[in-house]
This record gives structure tokens, C-alpha cells and sequence, in this order.
């Protein structure tokens, strides 16, 4: 198994409530794809953080292998999220992906 952790930190220029709408549409639009790619056996967004925390969004998904990985990567539905829902509105990305 392989997890894929990201942290986001959104942009700056959003107000409290772009930012929750945002938050919200990264969450529906990222587990929404639970079910729709091969080898990806969950996927969680976290949106509700501390105030000590410097991310503002965080997924952790899980996938089979690292082949499945890079397959969830280039996967359209994967990317079509990405390209509407997370990069338009985030301006740092941190990745971590490991084996357990």
C-alpha cells in the first residue's frame, strides 16, 4: 500500500468565505473520486484544522501500489479536479508519498 499525503496552503487573496467555499468544493470534488479509479482504496479531505496549523487543506489517500499511484496522477477525473477545484486556488503544495 502506498499513502499520498498533501498539504495545501490556499491563496492569500481569498476572503473567509471564498475560502470556505473552496475548502468545500477541494472535499466534494477529491473523495468524489473514491470509486472511479483502480487503485485508489480511500481518500480523505481534511479542511477543519487547528489554528496552530499552517495548511489550510490536507489529502490522504491510499493506493494499492506505487503503479497506481502514478496512474491516480494522470487519471482525467484526478486531473480535472486539480486543474478546477486546487490549483486555481492554492499557492503552496507539499506532498509525501510513502509505502506501509
Amino acid at each position: 500500500m502506498v499513502k499520498h499525503i498533501i498539504l495545501w496552503q490556499l491563496k492569500d487573496t481569498l476572503s473567509a468565505e471564498e475560502a470556505a467555499a473552496v475548502k468545500q468544493g477541494i472535499k466534494e470534488g477529491l473523495e468524489g473520486l473514491q470509486g472511479k479509479i483502480d487503485g485508489l482504496t480511500a481518500i480523505h479531505v481534511q479542511t477543519d484544522c487547528l489554528p496552530t496549523s499552517n495548511a489550510d487543506v490536507m489529502l490522504d489517500a491510499t493506493l494499492t501500489d506505487a503503479a497506481a499511484l502514478q496512474g491516480y496522477a494522470v487519471h482525467p477525473a484526478h486531473v480535472a479536479v486539480a486543474d478546477s477545484k486546487v490549483r486555481p486556488y492554492t499557492q503552496t503544495r507539499v506532498c509525501m508519498d510513502f509505502e506501509v
